[in-house]
């Protein structure tokens, strides 16, 4: 069908009071359809989370990122979706290492997201048990990045 032609009919539509609009021919079918007014049935309403539902849903990571034996850890997760830095900049030394104590406060990482560099710090005094995330990695919000044994 010819453009034009169904462009008329979508404004001949819109400028009248015709709520369905179907057309057969040769060359195919064309159905138009208005709801101006009238509600829209519930099924085909997708309910988007409220800002509180969204806070607090709770984040858990994939079952593969965390062992049992790991579980007896505590876990530092991303609180953003960024890139993951060990390091303030390239060639420097990374915050902190495996083995190494940490005290709350301690910067152990740095997320990149829109060009803001966010230090993580830790919340806990304890051992880096494991570092869970390369340098330069995309991470995700709630995903675990370090475990720290904080039975020392």
């Amino acid at each position: 069908m010819d453009k034009d032609f169904v462009r008329e009919l979508i404004e001949l539509v819109k400028n009248s009071n015709i709520k369905s609009l179907k057309i057969e021919s040769e060359e195919g079918k064309i159905v138009i359809e208005t709801h101006r007014g009238e509600p829209v049935p519930a099924e085909q309403v997708r309910k988007s989370p409220s800002v509180e539902e969204f806070k607090h849903q709770e984040v858990l990571p994939p079952s593969e990122d965390i062992s049992e034996e790991e579980k007896k850890y505590h876990v530092i997760k991303s609180p953003l979706v960024g890139t993951f830095y060990r390091s303030p900049s390239p060639g420097a030394p990374p915050f902190v290492e495996v083995g190494d104590i940490v005290s709350p406060g301690q910067v152990l990482c740095i997320i990149e997201a829109l060009k803001v560099m966010n230090e993580i710090e830790s919340d806990v005094r304890g051992k880096v048990e494991k570092i869970l995330v390369e340098n330069g990695e995309t991470v995700e919000y709630g995903q675990p990045l370090f475990l720290i044994d904080t039975e020392i």
